[in-house]
C-alpha cells in the first residue's frame, strides 16, 4: 500500500467534482441466511470478516484503504490490500456488505465505498452488537458520504501519526442547548492525553456541495449554542473540545472562514482551527492546522500556520 506521504494528488479524492453520482457495485440478487450460516461453518467467513464488520457498522461508509489501516492499527494480521479486497469482495457477494463507487463527468472514482448490507446487520445482532442500519442510510447523498470519508481520513490520520493519540467516536453527539437540537460532527472526534492531561478535537467537515453557504451557517449556529453553554460534561467532553473544520482545500479554507465572519457565528470561547483533506498526508500533523488573525498593516484576516507541538511527539 503507498504510504500517506507518497501519494501525488493535488485535489482530494473527497473533495465535490461536477455532476458527480453514486453508482452501485453490489450485488443483485438473493443470498439466504442458510448460505451465510453455512459459510460462515465452514471456515470461509471468520473473524476477520467479523471486524471488517464491526468497522463499517462503526462509521457506516468507508474505503477499502480505511479498513486496511483501522485493521492494521488494532494489530490484525491482514496481510495485503488485494488480501482484504478478497474479504470484502466475499462479504459483498454474501450481501453482508454492499459497495458503490462515485462516477462523473471526469470518469469514475479510483476508489469504492462499502457500507452495511441487510444480513450485515443481522449477523452483528446475533452477537448482540448494536447496529442502527437501515436501508434507506444507503441513499444518503454524494456529499454526506464523502463528509464520512474525509473524517474517516482524519481519524485514521491522527491515531496513526499522533503519539499522545488515546480515542475516537466516529460520529460523536452534541447539544445545541437554547436550540433544543442534538447534532453530529461530521468528521468524528479524537482525544489525546499526555501526562494525565486530555484534549479533544471535533472535526466537522465542509463540502462545495451546491447549497454549501447555507449549510455551514445552519450547523456553526448550533456550534455556537453548545460552545457559548458549555459546561464541563456537555456530551461526554470533560474540558471544552477544540472545533477544527476540515476543508477540501486552502481556497475553501478562506471562503469558509468568510462565511463565518460575513453571518456573524464566529465562536468566542475558542480559537476556530482548519485543516484540509490532503493535508492529513504529511508524515507529521503537527503543523497541518490553520488560523486567520488581523494583519496589523492591512486589517484584513490572513490565514497562519498554528503548530501544535503535541501532535508532532
Amino acid at each position: 500500500m503507498v504510504n500517506d506521504n507518497e501519494i501525488k494528488a493535488t485535489v482530494s479524492p473527497f473533495a465535490i467534482r461536477q455532476g458527480e453520482i453514486k453508482t452501485f457495485d453490489g450485488k443483485d440478487g438473493y443470498v439466504s441466511m442458510n448460505q451465510i450460516v453455512q459459510k460462515i461453518n465452514m471456515g470461509h467467513i471468520n473473524e476477520l470478516h467479523f471486524e471488517i464488520l464491526d468497522l463499517v457498522n462503526e462509521f457506516e461508509f468507508i474505503t477499502s484503504r480505511q479498513l486496511f489501516q483501522l485493521l492494521e492499527w488494532k494489530g490484525l494480521d491482514v496481510k495485503s490490500q488485494d488480501k482484504l479486497n478478497n474479504k470484502l469482495d466475499q462479504l459483498v457477494r454474501s450481501k453482508i456488505l454492499t459497495r458503490y463507487f462515485f462516477n462523473s463527468e471526469d470518469g469514475k472514482g479510483i476508489y469504492r465505498i462499502y457500507c452495511m448490507e441487510k444480513m450485515g446487520k443481522y449477523l452483528l445482532n446475533s452477537r448482540e452488537k448494536e447496529c442502527k442500519w437501515q436501508p434507506s442510510d444507503n441513499a444518503k447523498p454524494v456529499a454526506m458520504i464523502k463528509k464520512r470519508l474525509a473524517g474517516n481520513q482524519t481519524i485514521i490520520a491522527y491515531l496513526r501519526k499522533v503519539k499522545a493519540f488515546d480515542s475516537y467516536v466516529a460520529k460523536p453527539s452534541l447539544t445545541a442547548k437554547v436550540a433544543g437540537k442534538t447534532f453530529k460532527a461530521t468528521g468524528g472526534s479524537i482525544k489525546l492525553t499526555k501526562s494525565s492531561k486530555s484534549l479533544d478535537f471535533v472535526f466537522e467537515v465542509i463540502r462545495r456541495e451546491d447549497d454549501w453557504k447555507k449549510k455551514l451557517v445552519d450547523k456553526m449556529r448550533l456550534y455556537k449554542d453548545f460552545y457559548d453553554n458549555f459546561v464541563s460534561g456537555d456530551s461526554g467532553f470533560h474540558n471544552i473540545p477544540q472545533l477544527i473544520i476540515i476543508c477540501e482545500d486552502d481556497k475553501h479554507i478562506v471562503e469558509t472562514y468568510k462565511e463565518i465572519l460575513i453571518n456573524k457565528i464566529d465562536i468566542n470561547r475558542i480559537k476556530l482551527y482548519f485543516t484540509t483533506d490532503l493535508r492529513q498526508n504529511e508524515e507529521s500533523l503537527d503543523k497541518t492546522l490553520v488560523g486567520f488573525k488581523i494583519d496589523e498593516t492591512t486589517g484584513k484576516y490572513k490565514m497562519e500556520s498554528i503548530q501544535v507541538k503535541l501532535l508532532g511527539m
